[in-house]
């Protein structure tokens, strides 16, 4: 699924790199808000989705080369860390859903979790 129709399908706010929306091809999901776990979780074309909102999250994403993060519940990311998504081509989006209907929305518009993704 491209990233242009995951922001339609939340409802989301493009806060960086608008001009990645139509190319980004995203086939997975983790929700998460310990990088931990993230970095447990990675996969190929994977979408972050967290309430977490300080700079690991960035890091964590460039690290896992994770080129979208979707920030739930209306947070917004920091000044900083928007700068750093834009040094990283990182593409941030904003929802106002809760984690659980955000993760529901993208599962039932086709995303696959962990265990679909591992079954291809």
């Amino acid at each position: 699924m491209r990233a242009s129709a995951i922001a339609h399908v939340l409802n989301a706010e493009v806060i960086t790199c608008q001009e990645l929306a139509d190319d980004l091809e995203i086939i997975t999901a983790c929700g998460s808000d310990m990088m931990s776990d993230v970095i447990a979780f990675v996969k190929d074309r994977v979408a972050l989705l967290t309430g977490l909102t300080n700079p690991q999250v960035i890091r964590t994403a460039e690290l896992m080369d994770i080129r979208l993060i979707i920030f739930v519940r209306g947070k917004k990311p920091s000044s900083e860390m928007i700068q750093m998504a834009k040094e990283q081509s990182i593409m941030l989006m904003s929802t106002q859903d809760s984690m659980f209907i955000a993760c529901g929305k993208l599962y039932q518009a086709g995303i696959m979790g962990d265990i679909a993704y591992q079954a291809r």
